[in-house]
C-alpha cells in the first residue's frame, strides 16, 4: 500500500480537473459570452492571459484542497461525503474565482454574471467529482477484495475478541483489517485458545506502544470483556496520541468519554474514538499562523536577539542559549531552545525544577523569566514543526514518569504540539513541583478540548498583557 502514490494520483486528478474546467470555461466565454457583449462572433485565441490562469489557477485549488485536508487518509474516503465536500470546496473556490478574477468583466447583463458562476461550478464540480469518484471506487475495491488492508492490532484475547476476529474475518466484502496479532489485557484472564490459533499473541498492554512502531500498525480494534473494563482508561491513554485509528465494540459506549460517532463495518458496528481535536482547514491555519508569527518575530525582532545575548554572555559564565530535550507532538522528543536563565551546572545534582527564590536564576535570567524574553529561541522552534505558539508546555521525560503515575491523562497533551504559551502556563507560569504540573494540566486538557483560532488568540492576548505588566513567575 503505497500512500504517497495514492496522494499523486489524487493531486493529478485535480489538477486536470481543474485544468480542464478551467479550458472549458474559457471556450464558454469566447463562444457564448463574449459574442452577446460584442455583438459579432470573437475569434478563438488561446492569449498569454489565458496560459497564466492555466498555470495558476490549478496550483490555487489545489492549495485550497490541501488545506481542507482532502488528502488526508487517503485510503479511508467515503464516496458519498467526498462528492458533498467537493461541492462545497467546488462552490467556495469557484466564488473566489468569480470576485477576484471575473466581476470586473463587461457584460450585456448581470444574467451573465450567474451563468458564468453556474457553468464554471458545473464544469469544476462535474469533472473533479467524477474523477475523484472513480479513483475512491477503484480504492474501495481493492479494499472489499482484501488486495488492500490495514495493518490492524486487537487488543482483548477472550470471547469478545474471538468473535469480532470471526465476524470481520468472514465479511464477504472486506472492510479493510489485516489482523496482525492480539494482546490480552489482563494475565489472570489468559487468552482464548482458538483466537490463537487464527492470529498470533503478542503480548499484553505493556507491549502496545512497541508494538505499534514494530508492525507498523495503522488500526487498533478493542474488544475486551466486561470484567477487564477498568482497564479502558488506560488503553485508550496509551493509543490515543499514536496516530492511528481506535475503535472499540459498542458495550463500551457507556465507559468512554470524549468525542466519538458509530459507524458501522458492514456486519459489525463499531465505535470510532475521534482524534480529530480541530478541523483539517482550523489546523492548517493555525500552522500558517505559527509561521507567519514565528518569521515576524525573528526578523523584526532580531536586533533584540542580538542585545539579550550580548547581556547574557557578559552577565554571566556559560553558553548563550540552554538546549534540552523535551517530549512532544505524539511523543517525539525533541530539543527545545531557550537564553540561559541559570547559572551553569544548575542541574549537576540532577533534574529540578526552578522555585520562586531559586538560587540558580540569574539576576538578568530573572528579568527574563518574568517577561518572557527566555522563551524566544522557541520561535526558531516553532517555525520548524516542532512547536506551536499556542499549546501546553512540554516536559522532560524525568517529570513526565512522575505524573502519569498520578495523572495518566498527561499523555492527551501528546495529541497536539506543544506551545510557547498556553492557558495552564498563563494561569501558572513556571511549575515548581510535580503536584503544580498537575493542577496546570486541567487547563491544558481542556484547552485541547476547545482548540481554536479564536481561543489561541484570547491566550496570546493575555501572554502579551504579562510580557507588557512583567507579571511572569
Amino acid at each position: 500500500m503505497n500512500k504517497r502514490l495514492q496522494v499523486l494520483k489524487y493531486l493529478f486528478a485535480d489538477l486536470l480537473a481543474a485544468a480542464a474546467a478551467w479550458t472549458l470555461f474559457y471556450l464558454y466565454r469566447k463562444i457564448y459570452i463574449e459574442p452577446e457583449k460584442f455583438h459579432k462572433d470573437v475569434p478563438l485565441k488561446f492569449d498569454e492571459k489565458f496560459f497564466y490562469a492555466l498555470f495558476f489557477i490549478p496550483i490555487i485549488w489545489l492549495l485550497l484542497y490541501y488545506l481542507t485536508g482532502v488528502y488526508k487518509n487517503i485510503y479511508r474516503k467515503s464516496r458519498l461525503k467526498e462528492v458533498g465536500q467537493t461541492f462545497m470546496m467546488s462552490f467556495i473556490g469557484v466564488l473566489v474565482i468569480f470576485f477576484t478574477l471575473l466581476l470586473d468583466d463587461e457584460i450585456v447583463s448581470y444574467r451573465n454574471y450567474y451563468q458564468s458562476i453556474l457553468v464554471l461550478l458545473s464544469l469544476h464540480f462535474g469533472i473533479t467529482a467524477t474523477l475523484r469518484f472513480i479513483l475512491s471506487s477503484i480504492t474501495n475495491n481493492k479494499i472489499h477484495y482484501r488486495k488492500i488492508g490495514f495493518n490492524t492490532l486487537l487488543v482483548g484475547s477472550n470471547e469478545n475478541a474471538l468473535k469480532l476476529f470471526n465476524e470481520i474475518e468472514n465479511q464477504e466484502k472486506s472492510s479493510g483489517n489485516r489482523f496482525i496479532g492480539f494482546v490480552h489485557v489482563d494475565n489472570k484472564n489468559g487468552f482464548s485458545s482458538e483466537l490463537i490459533k487464527k492470529i498470533p499473541h503478542l503480548g499484553e498492554l505493556t507491549d502496545l506502544k512497541n508494538l505499534i512502531k514494530e508492525k507498523e500498525i495503522e488500526e487498533v480494534i478493542i474488544a475486551i470483556e466486561s470484567s477487564e473494563h477498568e482497564n479502558i482508561g488506560k488503553i485508550v491513554n496509551e493509543l490515543d496520541y499514536q496516530g492511528i485509528l481506535i475503535k472499540v465494540i459498542p458495550d463500551m459506549y457507556d465507559i468512554l468519554s470524549g468525542s466519538v460517532k458509530m459507524t458501522s463495518i458492514f456486519g459489525e458496528p463499531l465505535i470510532v474514538i475521534s482524534r480529530e481535536i480541530m478541523p483539517a482547514w482550523e489546523q492548517s491555519l493555525k500552522r500558517i499562523f505559527d509561521v507567519l508569527i514565528s518569521l515576524f518575530v525573528l526578523i523584526v525582532f532580531g536586533w533584540l536577539y542580538l542585545i539579550i545575548a550580548i547581556a547574557v554572555k557578559l552577565t554571566s559564565k556559560g553558553p548563550v542559549f540552554y538546549s534540552h530535550e523535551r517530549i512532544g507532538w505524539h511523543g517525539k522528543p525533541f530539543y527545545i531552545h531557550k537564553f540561559r536563565s541559570m547559572y551553569i551546572d544548575a542541574e549537576k545534582s540532577g533534574p529540578a525544577l526552578s522555585s520562586k527564590n531559586d538560587p540558580r536564576i540569574t539576576p538578568l535570567g530573572l528579568f527574563m523569566r518574568k517577561v518572557r524574553l527566555d522563551e524566544f529561541p522557541q520561535f526558531y522552534n516553532v517555525l520548524i514543526g516542532d512547536m506551536s505558539v499556542v499549546g501546553p508546555r512540554p516536559e522532560r521525560q524525568f517529570f513526565i514518569d512522575q505524573i502519569v503515575i498520578k495523572a495518566p491523562h498527561y499523555k492527551h497533551l501528546h495529541k497536539v504540539r506543544p506551545g510557547i504559551t498556553s492557558w495552564g502556563q498563563v494561569k501558572y507560569g513556571y511549575a515548581e513541583n510535580v503536584e503544580q504540573m498537575i493542577e496546570r494540566l486541567k487547563y491544558d486538557v481542556i484547552y485541547i478540548e476547545n482548540m481554536s483560532i479564536g481561543v489561541d488568540l484570547k491566550i496570546l492576548i493575555y501572554t502579551c498583557l504579562i510580557v507588557i505588566q512583567g507579571r511572569g513567575k
